[in-house]
């Protein structure tokens, strides 16, 4: 169970350290702490942590170079930085952060974050086959999209886009990240391209397009795939 599981909290502020360290001991977490990016990545091989909340302000190395050594370590990482500039958040996302909270933050809502990435984690590990999200159904091996039970066509890219999404539910995944991915790295500033993906797929698959709930914005960052009750 996830909160059965270690999770890494990577911050140099001692006082914030024992404030997430308490809320993650009450929620049943393992805590291993480190002050520095030379502890982390340290932690990262020998504590074999299941998630990372990790500071972007580091004394000795910016926080966004851990990011990739530990989704590499096959970690869940939670970036919770005082930085709130968009361009912080999409390149955090792009190297493959699960989230990003801005200081100062709820704990609440830090667990509530905690739990969604450790299930991302859990999802990407498993590899589901079929995403259900309310009446639609994404059939990745089969490239095959339904809505309530009935095949709906999609254009490559609007399925590219779509694909993309369903393999991290839940999560944001930034613009560049779906744009290169879909459309190739030339394109990476295109954004109009999406746009116009992202709308032909809500017409698509929403029940109300004008007021989307499975395809969401996140203002300025990406897109995510709510899976919806």
């Amino acid at each position: 169970m996830a909160n059965a599981l270690a999770v890494l909290v990577v911050e140099d502020d001692a006082h914030i350290r024992r404030l997430v360290r308490g809320a993650l001991a009450r929620a049943g977490h393992a805590v291993v702490e480190a002050a520095t990016a030379r502890e982390a990545l340290a932690a990262l091989a020998i504590d074999k942590p299941a998630a990372v909340l990790l500071d972007l302000g580091l004394p000795d190395r910016d926080g966004i170079e851990l990011i990739q050594p530990a989704k590499a370590a096959g970690a869940a990482v939670v970036v919770v930085s005082a930085r709130e500039d968009t361009a912080e958040k999409v390149a955090a996302l792009d190297l493959g952060a699960d989230d990003y909270l801005v200081k100062p933050f709820d704990t609440e809502e830090l667990l509530a974050r905690l739990r969604a990435a450790l299930r991302h984690r859990l999802e990407a590990r498993a590899e589901a086959a079929v995403l259900v999200a309310g009446e639609v159904e994404v059939d990745l091996p089969r490239r095959r999209v339904r809505r309530a039970g009935a095949e709906v066509h999609l254009a490559p890219k609007e399925y590219g886009v779509l694909a993309l999404l369903a393999r991290h539910p839940d999560r944001v995944i930034g613009h560049a990240q779906l744009l290169r991915e879909v459309w190739g790295p030339a394109h990476e500033a295109n954004l109009d391209y999406l746009r116009i993906v992202v709308r032909n797929l809500r017409q698509k698959l929403e029940a109300d397009p004008a007021r989307p709930v499975l395809i969401v914005n996140e203002p300025g960052v990406g897109y995510r795939l709510r899976v919806v009750a």
